[in-house]
C-alpha cells in the first residue's frame, strides 16, 4: 500500500490563540480556512487547529490528548480501495465526501486516509566542506547567516503513547509499515511503504490513562537548521523538553520544545533513509540509545564577556 507518511494532524485545543501563536512562531505558514486554523510547511503537510469544542472533529480521546486525527497522505485512488478493502475486515469505514476513508485504529486513534496533497517545492541543500573530499560549497559562499531561513519542510512523524505497543503495531502492519527499530522496552519505529525515512510513526508503551501523543515534529534542511531554529524558538520564550542533539536510531538531530497542545514539538533533520533490505535493531531504552549527544543550551558567550548583540551582528554583516 502506498501510503506515503501523515500528511496533516489535526487538534481540538481549548487554547486556540496560543496553539496560532505557537505555529507561527515555530516557523508554518498560516493558511486561511473557513473551519480551522491551518498551517502548512513547504509541501503542504499541514497542523490544523480547532477549538476542542468544535462538533466537526471526531470524538476526543478518554485521555488530556488534544491529538483528534491523524491524515495520512497515500500516493493514488489505488492504495486508498486497498486500504478499504483491508479495513472493513473487522471494523467501521466511512468514505468522505472527498473520497477520504475514516476509521478508529486499535487504539481507538481517529484515521483518515486521502489521496495526498502533498506538493513538490525547491529549498537549498546545507552545503559542507569538508577536508578529503571535494568541497560542496563554493569560495566566498557562506555557510551561515544571522538571517538564514529555517522554514519547515514536510511534516515528518508523529509519537503516540498507546497502551498496548504490540497490538498497535500488529494493526500498521496491516496497512504495510514496517518495523524499522525496536526499543524492546517502549516500542517500534514503523515507516509505511511509501517513503524510506527511518520513522514516521513510533508507538510508546505507556498505560492506558496516559494514551495519546507524545510530540509531532517538522523536517528542516539540516543539523545547522535545527540549532539555528531551535535558538530563535528559545528567545522568543519558548522552553526547551529535550535537546538539542542527535538520535541514535534514524540518526536525526532533534531539539524539543513544550507547547499549548499539550505534547511535545520537534525540530528534526537528516533522517536515516531504509528500504526492504533493512534488518531491524533491537536496543533497550536508555540514555544511551535515545541519542548519540545531547547539548545544552546556554546564553550566548565568549571568552572575554557577554557580547554586544548589535554591534556583533553589525561587524559580522559589514
Amino acid at each position: 500500500m502506498n501510503i506515503l507518511g501523515p500528511d496533516e494532524l489535526v487538534f481540538g485545543v481549548d487554547d486556540v490563540n496560543a496553539c496560532v501563536q505557537y505555529l507561527s512562531d515555530y516557523g508554518l505558514k498560516p493558511i486561511g480556512d473557513a473551519n480551522a486554523h491551518r498551517f502548512e510547511a513547504l509541501d503542504g503537510t499541514a497542523i490544523a487547529v480547532h477549538g476542542a469544542q468544535d462538533r466537526s472533529l471526531p470524538p476526543a480521546l478518554p485521555t488530556k490528548s488534544t491529538l483528534r486525527e491523524t491524515i495520512y497522505g497515500v500516493g493514488d485512488e489505488n492504495t486508498l480501495q486497498e486500504i478499504e478493502a483491508e479495513l472493513k475486515k473487522d471494523r467501521a469505514v466511512e468514505r468522505g465526501p472527498d473520497g477520504s476513508i475514516s476509521c478508529l485504529d486499535d487504539m481507538g486513534f481517529a484515521l483518515r486516509f486521502r489521496v495526498t496533497k502533498r506538493r513538490s517545492f525547491e529549498a537549498p541543500a546545507d552545503l559542507t566542506n569538508a577536508p578529503g573530499s571535494p568541497p560542496q560549497r563554493p569560495a566566498n559562499v557562506l555557510g551561515i547567516t544571522p538571517d538564514m531561513p529555517t522554514v519547515p519542510r514536510t511534516l515528518s512523524h508523529v509519537v503516540l503513547f498507546v497502551p498496548d505497543a504490540r497490538r498497535a503495531e500488529a494493526f500498521y502492519h496491516r496497512l504495510g509499515f514496517r518495523t524499522t527499530d525496536r526499543f524492546t522496552n517502549a516500542g517500534p519505529f514503523l515507516r509505511p511503504a511509501g517513503t524510506l525515512e527511518h520513522h514516521t510513526l513510533f508507538l510508546i508503551q505507556t498505560p492506558p490513562f496516559m494514551k495519546g501523543i507524545e510530540h509531532f515534529t517538522f523536517h528542516l534542511g539540516s543539523g545547522t537548521e535545527v540549532m539555528l531554529a531551535g535558538s530563535k524558538f528559545e528567545a522568543k520564550g519558548y522552553k526547551t523538553f529535550w535537546g538539542p542533539g542527535r538520535h541514535l536510531l534514524g540518526s536525526n538531530w532533534f531539539w524539543y520544545f513544550n507547547s499549548p497542545f499539550g505534547c511535545h514539538v520537534e525540530y528534526d533533520a537528516d533522517m536515516d533513509l531504509h528500504d526492504d533490505a533493512w534488518i531491524a535493531r533491537d536496543v533497550p531504552a536508555s540514555e544511551d540509545t535515545s541519542q548519540l549527544f545531547l547539548f545544552t543550551c546556554r546564553d550566548k558567550w565568549y571568552p572575554s564577556g557577554a557580547a554586544k548583540p548589535a554591534a556583533a551582528r553589525a561587524a559580522v554583516q559589514s
